[in-house]
């Protein structure tokens, strides 16, 4: 029974081709969008979670005081204020796993006839713990290298592949600041930060060296910044308020008296922007879903005008046996097939649109099954719901009224 009011549901559809093409077009459009959007913001939601993940866990960040001169006050991180002592003393704390006072700079890094300007960093290997990052060739500057103020050096992707191509740096020599460091390790790549830096254009010493052939006079024994690790995020409330009572302890500030550093979670940050992105998503596919339900109100306007059209039809139907639920199921059967059909040339579409978007914009796509089934899904709905009450219309005519209509 089904198979026959199927055929005569495409028939019916398939009289008036111009008219049922602009029908379908709203669907098209419709899911089109919805599939095309969702595409683009789980792209960009994983993107940034892949962002987040290469930042590390659990994390905070420890400034250094503002300084104020001439009446200016300068932003956080260029007081001398915190210590190697300090970073020492944190990492003591309960619920700390790590604690790596950070000396940044940029300097010229120099091999041979290849130079490259990069962001240098005095560092403790606590750093590489709370960052989570491992050395893709060779091995990471330890305790020992930085007891004893070895001239070594672990850099980024960036750096390696600026200064020495595709040749292995490993035990190569190169000059920062004329000084010789010996290449021990090539990170693993992380690529842009959350805020676009390149993250791989780095090279980390051990602090104490920087300190003693990097450093200028005036931050030779200060640390501007400090990455501290607590073991989970439950602790994390705990520890920021310890860290912070640690501080003021250490440098003798009284009650009341404001801090000379900032203490920034970093896991805070990350969880935000991470809800950010996942409300822009949310909103991607809300806007889209508006096309959908322009593409249903096109397909219940042009099931009502099928339905005045083709009055005296549904009468003669009705005088020669067929039932109310027949006429039902036959109109509903049309709208289902528009919709149905429209849904899966704009899935085909919302695909192709994202492909194209990922290949001339490197914009990061993600499709899933889940997105594309719900997306169908929902024109499925959007048809049996627009078409119903054109349906239930025909169903309901008068026979004998209806064979009068001309």
């Amino acid at each position: 029974m089904l198979r026959p009011m199927l055929g005569e549901a495409w028939k019916a559809i398939s009289a008036n081709r111009l008219r049922t093409f602009l029908t379908m077009l709203g669907m098209v459009i419709g899911v089109g969008a919805v599939v095309l959007m969702l595409a683009i913001g789980q792209g960009a939601q994983a993107a940034i979670k892949t962002q987040i993940d290469s930042m590390g866990s659990h994390l905070f960040i420890v400034l250094a005081g503002s300084q104020n001169s001439g009446g200016v006050r300068f932003g956080g991180g260029n007081a001398t204020t915190l210590t190697v002592d300090d970073a020492n003393a944190i990492r003591q704390l309960p619920g700390i796993t790590a604690s790596a006072p950070v000396i940044p700079g940029s300097q010229q890094v120099i091999y041979e006839a290849n130079n490259w300007n990069s962001q240098i960093a005095g560092t403790h290997p606590d750093y590489f713990v709370a960052r989570d990052w491992q050395a893709a060739q060779g091995a990471l500057f330890d305790e020992s290298d930085l007891q004893s103020g070895r001239r070594v050096a672990v850099i980024g992707r960036t750096v390696a592949q600026n200064l020495f191509g595709e040749n292995d740096p490993v035990g190569k020599t190169v000059r920062i600041r004329q000084s010789p460091f010996t290449i021990i390790g090539v990170l693993v790549s992380k690529g842009q930060s959350l805020d676009g830096r390149d993250q791989d254009d780095s090279v980390f010493v051990p602090y104490t060296t920087f300190q003693r052939t990097l450093a200028s006079s005036r931050f030779r024994g200060a640390v501007r910044i400090m990455l501290v690790q607590a073991e989970s995020d439950a602790v994390m409330p705990e520890a920021e308020h310890a860290i912070t009572e640690l501080l003021r302890d250490r440098h003798r500030i009284a009650a009341g008296a404001e801090d000379d550093f900032f203490v920034n979670n970093l896991t805070a940050l990350a969880n935000s922007a991470a809800e950010m992105a996942k409300t822009m998503a949310l909103l991607l596919g809300a806007i889209a879903s508006v096309s959908l339900l322009v593409g249903g109100i096109g397909i219940m306007n042009i099931m009502l005008v099928s339905v005045t059209e083709r009055t005296r039809e549904i009468g003669i139907r009705m005088a020669i046996g067929a039932r109310q639920r027949d006429i039902l199921l036959q109109f509903m059967l049309e709208a289902l097939t528009l919709s149905l059909t429209g849904g899966l040339i704009g899935v085909v579409l919302g695909m192709g649109g994202a492909k194209l978007i990922q290949v001339l914009w490197h914009a990061p796509v993600i499709f899933t099954v889940s997105a594309v089934v719900v997306a169908f899904a929902v024109s499925a709905v959007t048809g049996v719901f627009f078409g119903f009450y054109p349906a239930w219309k025909a169903s309901r005519l008068d026979p004998i009224e209806a064979l009068r209509y001309q």
